[in-house]
């Protein structure tokens, strides 16, 4: 990121004389008979424009009033052990959210070392030339929106020139603390009563192809495009790389009964109404991580939230044999008691798979069919019980083709696995006031991978696509402001700190006066 040199400020007697200077001119031009004729939108440009240059001017010359008091020092020691004594006057490029300003300070130097510049360790300098207002504002519009909107935004609203690579650049550097924050971050806002709930699921997102995984690029190797300009349906699964989604958090319990899952027995407005909403929800994703590792943060979060492990945990899944081998080899791993559920939607999905063989496209034949199945599982019947008495209206159907089979085979082999089985004790769920549906979990994969990466024709790298699902998690989890502050202090040490002896950066500038107190 080489920056072009800006126009240095001038040394004058007064501080901030340029910026006055600037500002009486304004308001001169202001007072003209010129401008006072000038529709408001054009007073309003002007005003935005000049205004930046002021702003721009008052940091620049801040900037050089620092220089001005900077004092050297004969202390300034590398974490190489080699002590700086020569020093020379130089300069960088900041490009801020006002424009670029020049940054004046005093290099340390010894022969064969790195030049130190404690001025940079004061001011927390990034070392590339975009300032953090830029950087943050990157962060949070990648977050949103394409890499090439963002360049936009950012020169809409600040006037400085990024390129596309550089905003890519600049959100994967904003999200390289994420795991760090939440590592060491202490879980005073969680509730002490209440469910604790743990999701995952995953969600595909359409990568470059030397970021695949490997089973998925062979796969994609030998596969034949049929189209030249885009993919066909069935030849996006090999150009996809999965991102595994997961949330953590409290709920209060919320007894029901069957009759209040298919609103026969209280209106669905009231039920809504009453109904707990999930608090300290956080959600995050990763498309570089393998789908244990994602889980395991899942139980560390929750943990920490829990230590004692005194509240009830829920884990809901969505019935996938490795997922269900990964959540209980955790709640083993730190010694959890927790009741696995299997999210009932799925089940819906597939019982309706069954429906739509047997009575054609969705209609009210078969909404009350599959309302009938789902009673049948909210009382207490097993996923066997439901199975068989699918197949007996199966084996009453006439006419039944090979695909209707197929899609009732489906449905009925879902639901008598024994494991799955064991895991849809929705009765007793609801009784005790447990979720018993994934809604979270499905909001989070819609919002955090969907909305913003299955964009058509994007194609994402490995390092991009992780960045902007961390921003994503923080925004969406409330933590992002938290966050940025931890990431700038976490920034001084890499940048600054780290880089002089016992990680002490000498203060650049004179002791503040002291301020004495008239007694009258």
């Amino acid at each position: 990121m080489s920056a072009e040199h800006a126009t240095p400020i001038e040394a004058f007697e007064t501080p901030f004389a340029l910026a006055r200077a600037h500002a009486a001119a304004v308001e001169s031009i202001l007072e003209g008979t010129d401008m006072v004729r000038k529709p408001h939108s054009d007073v309003e440009d002007f005003l935005d424009e000049k205004g930046r240059e002021w702003a721009r001017l008052m940091y620049a010359e801040h900037m050089a009033l620092r220089a001005e008091l900077e004092q050297r020092r004969t202390d300034v020691v590398g974490a190489d052990g080699v002590e700086r004594r020569a020093t020379r006057a130089s300069e960088r490029q900041l490009e801020t959210v006002l424009g670029r300003v020049p940054v004046p300070r005093l290099a340390y130097q010894a022969p064969g070392a790195t030049d130190l510049h404690p001025m940079d360790a004061s001011l927390n300098l990034p070392r590339e030339m975009y300032s953090h207002g830029i950087r943050r504002m990157v962060a949070k519009e990648a977050a949103r929106a394409s890499f090439d909107e963002v360049v936009e935004v950012v020169r809409d609203y600040t006037g400085s020139t990024i390129a596309k690579r550089q905003v890519e650049e600049l959100a994967v550097r904003a999200a390289q603390d994420f795991d760090a924050f939440y590592e060491q971050r202490a879980a005073a806002r969680a509730s002490k009563d209440g469910l604790l709930v743990i999701s995952v699921d995953g969600k595909g997102i359409v990568m470059r192809h030397d970021d695949l995984r490997d089973a998925t690029r062979v796969a994609a190797d030998k596969s034949v495009r049929k189209l030249e300009t885009r993919l066909t349906p069935g030849e996006k699964s090999n150009r996809k790389r999965m991102a595994q989604v997961a949330t953590v958090y409290s709920i209060a319990p919320f007894p029901r009964t069957a009759g209040d899952i298919l609103h026969t027995t209280r209106d669905a407005a009231e039920l809504d109404t009453k109904r707990p909403r999930p608090t300290d929800k956080r959600v995050w994703a990763s498309v570089e991580k393998e789908a244990r590792e994602v889980i395991r943060e899942a139980f560390d979060e929750a943990l920490r939230r829990d230590p004692e492990k005194r509240r009830r945990w829920v884990v809901l899944v969505d019935g996938a044999p490795k997922q269900l081998e990964m959540v209980k080899k955790e709640a083993r791993r730190i010694g959890a008691e927790v009741t696995i559920i299997l999210d009932v939607v799925h089940v819906i999905e597939y019982v309706w798979g069954a429906a739509r063989a047997l009575f054609g496209e969705s209609n009210t034949k078969a909404e009350r069919w599959v309302a009938d199945r789902l009673l049948g599982l909210l009382t207490d019947r097993s996923g066997g019980d439901v199975a068989r008495t699918i197949r007996w209206w199966a084996n009453r159907h006439e006419g039944l083709d090979q695909a209707g089979q197929r899609a009732v085979d489906k449905a009925c082999d879902y639901l008598a696995n024994r494991t799955r089985t064991r895991l849809m004790h929705y009765e007793a769920a609801l009784r005790d006031g447990l979720p018993i549906a994934t809604g979270v979990i499905e909001g989070a994969c819609r919002y955090l991978v969907k909305d913003r990466m299955d964009r058509t024709g994007a194609r994402w790298s490995l390092t991009g696509a992780e960045a902007v699902l961390r921003l994503r998690a923080l925004r969406a989890s409330g933590d992002f402001d938290a966050y940025w502050q931890f990431h700038l202090a976490n920034d001084r040490e890499r940048n600054h700190a780290s880089r002089y002896a016992d990680a002490k950066i000498p203060d650049p500038l004179p002791p503040p006066k002291t301020r004495l107190r008239r007694v009258k």
